[in-house]
């Protein structure tokens, strides 16, 4: 397994650091573990940390008053979440694992010492929040100009990846991970899969699911 400051020199935000830095930051760092389905940060909450996930994967999601949640982003080992605590406003999202993950806990004072003192860092964590933001804004496009099934069908395309000359999801998704990601009833997302296995164009192979034909623009 690799060592925290391994595992950090793999994060592009601390990939110009030399060793020394990465290890001085590694050693700054807290590090934590956290069981599958813990929630990590809460929506709301005071923001006073960087976290950089060094194994496992979490989600990012919104809930509204009525508990309904809608899935932002899902984010693997090597990404990070939180730099908006550089404001030390509330949180504006939440946080849970999907898996066991551990990971490296930045206090504030000390990142912004950081970046302070490492520009080029301070650079990489801009370009991510530009990224982060235009995603944002095609997730809000799609909520408004898509209907549900356009909303399915462009996530499903999003993730899949050629392997075999096939379009396979490697991650394992439920009906309701789809439904949270693309703002649905788990009811509507079961009817739309229906639809789209019997027309042949999605099988679930191995717990994985398997687009033979890119489905039609609408249904």
């Amino acid at each position: 397994m690799l060592s925290v400051t391994d595992s950090l020199k793999a994060v592009p935000l601390f990939a110009t650091l030399s060793q020394d830095e990465i290890a001085t930051l590694a050693e700054a760092a807290i590090v934590r573990t956290f069981p599958k389905n813990t929630i990590v940060v809460t929506e709301g909450e005071r923001s006073d940390s960087l976290y950089v996930i060094l194994t496992g994967r979490v989600k990012v999601f919104v809930s509204d008053e009525n508990g309904k949640d809608l899935v932002l982003n899902v984010q693997d080992a090597g990404e990070y979440f939180g730099e908006l605590a550089l404001d030390e406003g509330p949180r504006s999202a939440s946080v849970a694992t999907l898996e066991p993950c551990k990971m490296a806990v930045i206090a504030n004072d000390v990142l912004r010492k950081f970046l302070a003192g490492n520009p080029d860092a301070a650079l990489q964590l801009i370009r991510g929040l530009i990224g982060r933001t235009r995603h944002m804004t095609e997730s809000l496009k799609d909520l408004a100009l898509l209907d549900v099934y356009g909303r399915v069908a462009k996530l499903l395309l999003e993730l899949a990846q050629e392997a075999d000359g096939k379009l396979v999801i490697d991650e394992r998704l439920t009906q309701q991970d789809i439904a949270d990601r693309v703002s649905a009833s788990r009811e509507m997302v079961s009817r739309i899969f229906k639809d789209l296995t019997t027309g042949g164009y999605v099988t679930t192979e191995g717990g994985k699911i398997v687009i033979h034909r890119r489905p039609p623009r609408a249904w």
